[in-house]
């Protein structure tokens, strides 16, 4: 693995048997940030997810990855976690990472449109900013009904859910700064829906988080994706 150092942002990468989309995912990393590091956090994947992700893996001691194509690859670190619930997963990411700025970015999501140098500035003022999502069945977009109804074309700030009656904040593409997570980790004791406690907390705190429909990803359906629970009832 190559010399990991003056990263451009780290992206915290959940993984539990994620082979269908986990190379899309890592691709559109790679294709959109010049430097980053990837930190994959496994919960004992049983699949070819982790060897697939080594394929991404900077390593110059192969003549097949060579510093002339070094922009193909990425510093990745693989984290193990066997006591998974969603925020210590992320929290164990958080503590391994080293930018300044942290992506959290579902497994199974590509970034289509990303202007970090926005993103950047916007954290100077936001505790995050999430971004806006095109769901995707079996490869064909789809109304934004049910969650998907959240991700409207205008920037909102605390963004409220009357859906789920709650601050509304979703990590399946999420960005904030390194120390704000160090200071207000994730609930490591729920079981789903981390990013929600936590912006709820952050409100509760007269502090800003922010919607930006200019960040996008496309968010590919997965059988057991607890996003999915209600949409796929229709489709």
């Amino acid at each position: 693995m190559g010399k990991m150092k003056n990263h451009d942002i780290s992206v915290i990468i959940r993984v539990k048997n994620e082979r269908r989309w986990i190379g899309y995912c890592i691709q559109s990393v790679i294709d959109n940030f010049k430097n980053p590091e990837i930190i994959i956090v496994d919960n004992n994947s049983e699949d070819e997810s982790l060897s697939l992700i080594k394929n991404f893996e900077k390593n110059f001691d192969t003549e097949s990855k060579t510093k002339n194509n070094e922009k193909k690859y990425a510093d990745i670190k693989i984290l193990k976690i066997d006591d998974y619930t969603p925020g210590k997963a992320l929290n164990l990411g958080v503590k391994k990472s080293s930018a300044k700025n942290i992506l959290i970015l579902s497994a199974h999501c590509e970034i289509q449109k990303v202007n970090l140098f926005e993103i950047n500035k916007k954290l100077k003022k936001y505790k995050c900013v999430f971004g806006n999502q095109i769901p995707i069945w079996n490869g064909k977009k789809i109304d934004k009904i049910f969650l998907w109804s959240h991700f409207v074309e205008k920037e909102k700030v605390n963004m409220f859910s009357k859906l789920e009656n709650r601050y509304f904040l979703h990590n399946g593409a999420a960005f904030y700064e390194k120390k704000i997570l160090k200071k207000f980790p994730f609930n490591e004791k729920v079981s789903g829906k981390e990013d929600r406690f936590w912006a709820n907390k952050i409100v509760e705190r007269k502090m800003s988080y922010l919607y930006s429909p200019k960040f996008v990803i496309k968010h590919h359906y997965t059988v057991k994706g607890n996003s999915w629970k209600y949409i796929s009832t229709r489709y």
